[in-house]
This record gives C-alpha cells, sequence and structure tokens, in this order.
C-alpha cells in the first residue's frame, strides 16, 4: 500500500510539474523570443509576458514587428500593441507601411492607424496611390443650347490622397461632381455639334474645376469613353408649349362662347319679360279708356295678317315633298 501511494504521488506530481511547463511555455514564447532576437527585432521576455497577460497575441505584434524591421522600418512594440488593442489590424498596418516606404510614399505610424482605425483598407488606399484606379461614370444625359440631348461616359483616374483619407468623400462624391461637371460643360456649349466635334474640352473645363477638393483622392484624368447623341428636347418642349398654348386659347374661346349663350339667353328673358307686361298694358289701357275695342281688333287682324305671312313664306322655302308611287 505504501509504495502504491507513493506511486500515485510521483504521477500527481509528474504531471503537475507539466503543466507547470506547459504554462510556463505558453506564458513564456520562447520561440517568438528567439526569433524576433535572432531578426535583429530584440524584445524582452517581459514584455512578451505582459502581452500575454494583456491578451495581446505575442505572435502577431511580433511577426509585424520583425517584418518591420527586415524591411528598414523601426516601428516600437508598444505602438503595434496599443494599435492592436485599439481594434486595428497590425498585419495590414505593417504591410501598408512597407509598401509605402518601398514606393517612397510618405506614411507615417500614426497616420496609417488613423486610416486604418478609420475603417479604410489602409493598405489598399496604399496600393491605390501606387496604381491608380479608373472609375467609370454612369450614363449622364444633358442638353445642349441648340436642344438636342447628348448621352455621355466618362472614364475618372484617380489615386488615393494619403492626407486626406480619412475624413473625405469616397468614389459617390467623385462621380456626382463629374457628372454635374459634365451637365454644366455641355449646356453651355452653343450646338450638340460642337461637343461631339471636341469632346476634350469637357475633360478640360472639368478636369480645371478642382472636383477632388474635400475628396480622399486625386482626380488625374477624366476621360470621355462615348458620347451619343439622345432625343431633341428643344422641339419636345416647343411642340408641349404649342399644345399648352392651344389648350389655353380654347378654353378662352370657350369661355368667350359661354359667355355669349348666357348673354342671349339673358336677353330672350328680358324679351319674354317685356312680352309678359304687354296684356297688362293693354288692360290697363283699356281701363283708363286710351284703348278702344275698335283698335284692339285692329291691332289683331294685323297679327293674323303676319302670322299668316309668315306661315307662307315658311312654305315656300321647305323643299317639295318627294311624289309617291
Amino acid at each position: 500500500m505504501i509504495g502504491f501511494e507513493t506511486g500515485a504521488a510521483g504521477f500527481m506530481l509528474l504531471v503537475l510539474l507539466v503543466a507547470a511547463l506547459a504554462f510556463i511555455l505558453y506564458l513564456v514564447p520562447v520561440q517568438l523570443w528567439i526569433a524576433a532576437w535572432a531578426s535583429g527585432a530584440y524584445v524582452g521576455l517581459l514584455t512578451l509576458i505582459g502581452m500575454r497577460l494583456r491578451r495581446v497575441p505575442p505572435g502577431t505584434v511580433i511577426t509585424g514587428r520583425i517584418s518591420a524591421v527586415k524591411a528598414g522600418l523601426d516601428i516600437p512594440v508598444n505602438d503595434l500593441e496599443a494599435h492592436y488593442l485599439a481594434g486595428g489590424n497590425v498585419v495590414r498596418l505593417v504591410n501598408a507601411m512597407i509598401s509605402a516606404d518601398k514606393a517612397n510614399i510618405p506614411l507615417p505610424f500614426k497616420r496609417a492607424a488613423a486610416i486604418d482605425l478609420a475603417g479604410r483598407d489602409v493598405l489598399e488606399a496604399v496600393k491605390m496611390s501606387v496604381i491608380p484606379k479608373v472609375i467609370e461614370t454612369p450614363k449622364i444625359a444633358a442638353v445642349a443650347k441648340d436642344g438636342i440631348q447628348l448621352i455621355a461616359v466618362s472614364r475618372v483616374t484617380v489615386r488615393t490622397n494619403l492626407d486626406r483619407l480619412v475624413g473625405g468623400a469616397g468614389e459617390e462624391t467623385i462621380i456626382a461632381r463629374v457628372g454635374e461637371g459634365m451637365v454644366s460643360t455641355i449646356g453651355s456649349a452653343a450646338t450638340h455639334k460642337d461637343v461631339l466635334e471636341n469632346p476634350d474640352h469637357i475633360s478640360k473645363r472639368v478636369l480645371a474645376a478642382g472636383l477632388d477638393a474635400g475628396t480622399a483622392y486625386e482626380i488625374l484624368s477624366i476621360d470621355i469613353a462615348d458620347v451619343d447623341v439622345g432625343e431633341n428636347i428643344g422641339a419636345k418642349l416647343q411642340i408641349d408649349q404649342a399644345n399648352a398654348d392651344k389648350q389655353i386659347a380654347q378654353a378662352k374661346a370657350e369661355e368667350r362662347r359661354a359667355m355669349a349663350v348666357a348673354l342671349e339667353q339673358e336677353m330672350r328673358a328680358r324679351v319674354v319679360e317685356a312680352e309678359a307686361e304687354v296684356p297688362r298694358a293693354m288692360a290697363e289701357a283699356f281701363r283708363q279708356g286710351n284703348l278702344g275695342i275698335m283698335d284692339y281688333y285692329r291691332m289683331k287682324n294685323i297679327q293674323a295678317d303676319t302670322s299668316m305671312r309668315d306661315a307662307i313664306a315658311g312654305a315656300e322655302d321647305e323643299p317639295p315633298a318627294p311624289q309617291r308611287r
């Protein structure tokens, strides 16, 4: 029993020693310390242990440190660790600074860290500074002074401006400003033929307007890729205006006709009203003795004679009725 207990205690002690050794090797990354020392980017063991305690992966920071030192950049370990703790991408940051240094583009650590922490891809920004990017605008329609519509497409060559990358406007602003400049240039042309003959006038005028102000890019060139002739907007506007004038004139004529009909009806009403007063006046004349019976009969005879003459005249004007067979 004593031997068994002694063996069990020895086994537990061995397990504890192995666990302690594994914990020490995890806490003290000896391989990274040796790699950093051999690469000339020495980092103290206490610094590596502090990274473990601060939950910073030493492999990420040390790898970035070694890459920077090998490329001739001296980036302090504390700056790389602080950038990781702030939520940045250490490897991408170091690669961007190395690429900028090889391309002779000034990119301090603070600016690169600010760009990365702002959510922009700092490595892609450096690549775009070295290799410019071509942005193609959508089809933009504008009308020249002669009323002809032109539909143009342009290609804008830009490169990243690292100084304005933080807080600068993006590609959408560049496209909008270029489109506005194209519309203004085409609209100021006397005829659409001038634009078709010299499309480079558009690019020169738009490029001279300084459209990249306040953006994260620098415009290198603006090239007109395609110009098509659209519709005759001026003629359509004139036709629409003529139709509108016609409708207005018809409305005014209808208004005048309605007023004339109303006036005619009013005059007829007055005539009917005046005729209604005749019997009353005749009765008053009988009562006052101003009108006699013979005068009344003579007037009735005249009215009957007039009605007969009107009937005869109307019968003569009618066409003869067809004969029945």
